[in-house]
């Protein structure tokens, strides 16, 4: 338990767990509220598809330019700022469902909104993790109870989601997710973080970005994780958009339903996230990439071919399992072997590889979910995940030593391990 739990240790990001603790449970009830109140509103997998994009295509086009913001900026001031607007976010979602004023053209406005936010605020909040937990040791730890924080409020949120929404509706819903970002921004305002160094003259902005994605793709181990996370993106993660069709149509059940396939799918993931905070090292964490992989596209083929709730919740667990440690895992590798003064930039490179291109893959699967139905559209996801991973596998077996230098260069690893290697 002690090493689990050991990044704790750190009273900053002791605060910042915290704070996210109490907001990610709101964020994980606006995501399910969200999702039922468009499907009631419009009856629509294509529609669906439609409000997860506008929520999700700022990601792909700002994140890079952010990337280059985070590596200059003071990252705990913009997670400042960026939690703020999303707390007005929030409420302003509450405001127009609680008036009745929701349509399908202002929950897209507000979802285009949060994705601007969320543009700047991902790649900051990878990359604040080593300004919170100042050891690279703990680092991997830090990042797998991130993960475990993200999935446990994934086992509360929608749960708690699916009981307001069948009795007082979505409204309630968005109202307390606006309330908790009140804890994280409090955290955020309590830590001490030392300043960054005065920085000397600054290269060009766009020269920055075209660095950064010259180093991001031009360093093999890099390159071949996040063309991995961004096939992952288009073929197998956007599944979550067509839960409400798979709880209304396919197993004929309501909101509730919707919740505890969601919340299912959180035991699974936390179930991940705690087996990677305990592991001792970062060491052989590409070899639980190709396995998580796989098991994510196993996962997605048998909860398509399921009709029977229990082994559907069963199913969608081993797919939370599989899809948080693959992005646990390649998240903590990116961190470790990039270079300090790219890394916001890597990580931009991280966020629009599973988010940015996440807009693309919810269009295309709720507008073939309308074609071939929606339990087609995840079988044909998951057997394209298992196909990519193989090809992962095989690539990334011819780079292992570009990461165990990375590893020697930080002290992370004696020499002669890696020369073993």
């Amino acid at each position: 338990m002690a090493r689990i739990f050991r990044a704790l240790r750190y009273r900053n990001y002791r605060l910042f767990f915290i704070g996210q603790g109490i907001s990610l449970i709101g964020t994980w009830m606006q995501q399910v509220a969200i999702s039922w109140l468009v499907y009631s509103l419009t009856n629509s997998a294509f529609l669906l598809g439609v409000v997860a994009f506008s929520g999700l295509i700022s990601t792909f086009l700002l994140t890079p330019f952010a990337g280059v913001l985070v590596d200059r900026l003071n990252r705990h001031r913009i997670l400042v700022i960026t939690q703020a607007l999303a707390m007005l976010q929030a409420f302003a979602l509450a405001a127009v469902v609680l008036t009745g004023t929701a349509a399908v053209w202002n929950l897209i406005l507000l979802s285009i909104a949060l994705g601007l936010i969320n543009a700047f605020d991902m790649p900051t909040r990878q990359s604040f993790v080593l300004d919170m937990v100042t050891n690279r040791e703990d680092l991997g730890n830090a990042i797998a109870l991130n993960s475990s924080l993200f999935n446990g409020a994934r086992l509360i949120g929608p749960s708690v989601a699916g009981v307001l929404v069948a009795t007082v509706g979505e409204g309630l819903c968005f109202l307390i997710n606006g309330i908790s970002f009140i804890a994280v921004i409090a955290c955020l305002l309590a830590m001490k973080i030392t300043p960054p160094p005065p920085r000397g003259k600054q290269e060009d902005f766009f020269r920055g970005m075209k660095d950064g994605a010259d180093y991001a793709f031009g360093f093999p181990p890099v390159k071949y994780i996040i063309l991995l996370l961004t096939f992952a993106s288009l073929v197998a993660m956007p599944y979550p958009v067509l839960m409400p069709v798979f709880a209304k149509e396919v197993l004929q059940g309501g909101a509730n339903t919707l919740g505890f396939l969601m919340a299912a799918a959180g035991v699974g993931a936390l179930a991940g996230a705690i087996y990677l905070a305990s592991r001792k090292n970062v060491f052989g964490l590409d070899k639980i990439i190709t396995v998580s992989a796989c098991s994510f596209g196993v996962g997605l083929i048998c909860f398509s071919l399921s009709r029977i709730m229990a082994l559907s919740m069963l199913f969608m667990a081993v797919t939370g399992f599989g899809m948080v440690v693959q992005l646990a895992a390649s998240n903590t590798i990116l961190q470790t072997i990039a270079d300090d003064d790219k890394r916001g930039r890597v990580m931009s490179f991280f966020v629009m590889s599973f988010m940015g291109l996440a807009p693309f893959g919810c269009l295309l699967f709720g507008g073939l979910a309308n074609i071939i139905g929606a339990p087609n559209t995840l079988l044909i996801g998951g057997c394209c995940i298992l196909a990519g991973t193989l090809v992962f596998a095989r690539k990334f077996s011819s780079v292992k030593g570009m990461v165990h230098r990375a590893y020697v260069k930080k002290g992370m690893m004696p020499d002669n391990v890696s020369k073993n290697k």
